[in-house]
């Protein structure tokens, strides 16, 4: 490609317009729900971690809380199914975060714990994505934040409801 014809694709590049979504796009749930999604893990690479997902830290974060359980029963905490959860745990395994055991009353169980690594890195993080949760809800009004949150989480259980249901 030349120099005219690389002036050329930036000239067109300055003429696009941008659109606005489609009405009814705006109008459906399910629009903003990845939108937003979409929107909360950029600003979760940019200002929490690029390497730690979401789902890792909600794994670390319940390992936390409850010390001792088993993987399956820390995967319905988070909201993960069995196998996605076995990857997360693999890989948090692998970075020195998380340790696995065979539990002292199933042995086809594995009871996770935090490793000193994974705990000192929960903390950052945990700071980080508070400060993110702060920047997220910002434009809500403080005595609303909590219901907002609550109703997110309510939605969230309905929809996955909605998922499991054989037809609409």
């Amino acid at each position: 490609m030349g120099p005219a014809d690389q002036e050329e694709s930036r000239a067109a590049s300055r003429r696009r317009v941008s659109l606005a979504p489609p009405a009814d796009l705006v109008a459906a749930p399910g629009y903003g729900a990845r939108r937003a999604y979409q929107a909360y893990l950029a600003a979760w690479s940019r200002h929490v971690d690029p390497v730690l997902t979401g789902p890792q830290f909600a794994v670390l974060s319940a390992i936390r809380a409850y010390p001792e359980a088993d993987q399956t029963a820390l995967a319905g905490a988070v909201a993960l199914d069995t196998s996605t959860m076995g990857d997360v745990c693999r890989r948090m395994e692998r970075r020195g975060l998380i340790a696995r055991h065979e539990s002292p009353h199933d042995a086809r169980a594995k009871v996770l714990t935090l490793t000193d690594a994974g705990r000192e890195a929960l903390a950052e993080i945990n700071r980080r994505a508070r400060a993110l949760d702060v920047a997220l809800m910002e434009r809500v009004p403080e005595d609303q934040r909590s219901a907002v949150a609550s109703l997110l989480n309510d939605l969230g259980r309905h929809w996955e409801g909605v998922a499991d249901r054989d037809a609409l």
